[in-house]
């Protein structure tokens, strides 16, 4: 699971002060280790091991019914608690799920972050989910009307190829100095 040490923290906050300087709409940035808990994925699969454990254990002679009910406890209990382990609980969760969830959890942001603010003005979020490999740029409709979605489309296609490299941090700071860019330029402080 990627993670941005302090370092590189402060530099995107900085990135993104400087493009708050520059324009007048509303610039959050919200990188956030992962979108969800995924509580159920862990006790699912760790029933499932101890079903299996129990079809196994079924088959052995002699084994009485207080040992093998034991034995999916421990089954259940150990596979639970070793897939609670993030990258290895992030494996369990479907690409298409997760990435619904960082969806969600960019637009509860974008609200919270940009319509909800007391000072109501035009803005954008660049949001980016770390355990889901997710970025998204939300924006106010005026920004779409006005700078276009096929910008903020080629923005993240740019993070992206940067990010498959191994290089997120130099991704997202890059996507903030572009965003920056056509926001300075359509909507100056």
């Amino acid at each position: 699971m990627a993670k941005l040490d302090a370092i590189e923290h402060a530099r995107l906050s900085q990135a993104a002060e400087a493009v708050r300087a520059t324009t007048s709409a509303r610039f959050e940035l919200l990188i956030v280790p992962v979108s969800d808990r995924y509580a159920l994925y862990p006790v699912a699969y760790g029933a499932f091991a101890a079903l299996i454990a129990g079809g196994l254990l079924a088959v052995r002679p002699g084994l009485s019914l207080d040992d093998a009910f034991a034995i999916e406890a421990v089954v259940f209990v150990l596979a639970s608690l070793a897939l609670e382990w993030p990258p290895l609980k992030l494996l369990l969760v479907p690409r298409r799920l997760k990435h619904e969830r960082a969806r969600q959890f960019a637009h509860r942001a974008f609200a919270a972050r940009i319509l909800a603010a007391h000072e109501r003005r035009l803005g954008m979020v660049v949001f980016a989910s770390l355990g889901e490999r997710y970025v998204e740029l939300v924006t106010d409709d005026a920004l779409d009307r006005r700078i276009g979605q096929d910008k903020w489309n080629a923005i993240v296609a740019e993070f992206t190829a940067t990010a498959k490299t191994g290089r997120i941090a130099d991704g997202l700071e890059n996507a903030i100095t572009a965003c920056g860019w056509h926001l300075a330029q359509h909507f100056p402080r």
